[in-house]
């Protein structure tokens, strides 16, 4: 790779780029939402919940004094809830800094919450124009390509050397489409599934795999461990037409979210009518409405889902429309909330 390949990826992303809504500002704070919503997470699914979060939340300030369920309801279906979380941590830390939006130094950056070396590479080169590489899961795959790189990526030197490479054809003047550029091509050119349109990328002549037709082998992958399968009963308290839920207080998966009752394990209609015996729970009627699945990073929830009619009084009984409008409910359960009548 040299200088004249990185000026034909600019002068590419500057003609092929997509109108995406963040890439229209260079304000930090609007760009450090966008990439903190784009972890793991499609573009297509981003650009909706990425205006509307601004709409709501137009400034750092904003994020920093917003309640927290209003946070989450806006987050809502985006998933990883952990980045919502650290969003609103890190915008107190700065406020509490006295700053009006996140610094600009990269040593400063990195000591808040949820940003790391490519958050905070994104937001200097990107907002700032400085020269500070930003290495996501397409740029991995970008250079693995070009250079048939067979070590791992986590090795801190493999991530250091190739940091360095980058900086060395970076420029003020070229910051942004450079770190652009490079997320652009591998989404949309040197794609992850599927065979890469290397006819139309500008590192075509200087890529080792596509020379010897080996792009399909790099970068190099580990074998994914497989999903340890959870097995959930799901108890739909249903009265007077409305449904029954709470808040998740229990620290880890989904923590701070609303849920339908639940317990972990798998539970005949025999064993749910003993345990609304034992808790003392009225019911007239059980009734079981499928089994659903969801996917987290490591696990997958089997879901059984009983509508249980009761006459216990409760004041977290509200109609669907309720629950579709005003709760942060986690997309697993909102699964079985649109099966619901």
């Amino acid at each position: 790779m040299t200088i004249k390949e990185v000026q034909a990826l600019i002068l590419w992303y500057q003609k092929n780029k997509r109108d995406l809504p963040w890439r229209t500002t260079s304000d930090p704070y609007k760009i450090w939402i966008s990439e903190i919503m784009l972890q793991q997470t499609r573009v297509e699914a981003v650009k909706n919940y990425y205006q509307n979060f601004i709409q709501q939340l137009p400034t750092i300030e904003d994020l920093a004094k917003v309640k927290e369920d209003t946070l989450l309801k806006l987050w809502e279906g985006l998933g990883y809830y952990t980045r919502a979380r650290n969003l609103k941590k890190c915008a107190i830390e700065v406020k509490n800094l006295g700053l009006k939006t996140l610094p600009s130094e990269e040593k400063e950056l990195k000591k808040l919450p949820g940003i790391g070396d490519y958050t905070s590479g994104a937001i200097l080169s990107i907002a700032y124009h400085k020269c500070t590489p930003a290495i996501d899961g397409n740029v991995i795959r970008i250079l693995s390509r070009i250079y048939e790189e067979e070590r791992d990526w986590n090795q801190k030197q493999v991530k250091e050397e190739y940091t360095h490479l980058l900086k060395t054809f970076m420029t003020e003047e070229n910051a942004r489409d450079f770190t652009e550029g490079f997320i652009e091509l591998g989404a949309i050119v040197c794609i992850p599934n599927g065979l890469p349109h290397c006819a139309i990328c500008p590192f075509a002549k200087v890529c080792k795999s596509y020379q010897e037709n080996k792009m399909l082998e790099f970068p190099k992958k580990k074998e994914k461990k497989k999903r340890k399968v959870v097995h959930v009963t799901v108890f739909i308290f249903t009265k007077d037409g409305k449904y029954y839920i709470e808040k998740r207080t229990q620290k880890g998966l989904l923590h701070g979210l609303y849920e339908f009752y639940s317990l972990e394990k798998n539970m005949t209609e025999k064993e749910i009518k003993e345990y609304l015996n034992l808790k003392k729970i009225p019911y007239t009627k059980i009734q079981f409405i499928d089994t659903f699945h969801h996917l987290f990073t490591h696990l997958e929830w089997e879901m059984k889902a009983y509508v249980i009619t009761t006459s216990k009084d409760n004041k977290n009984f509200y109609s669907k429309q309720e629950l579709e409008s005003k709760f942060s409910l986690p997309t697993a359960f909102r699964k079985i909330l649109k099966h619901l009548k």
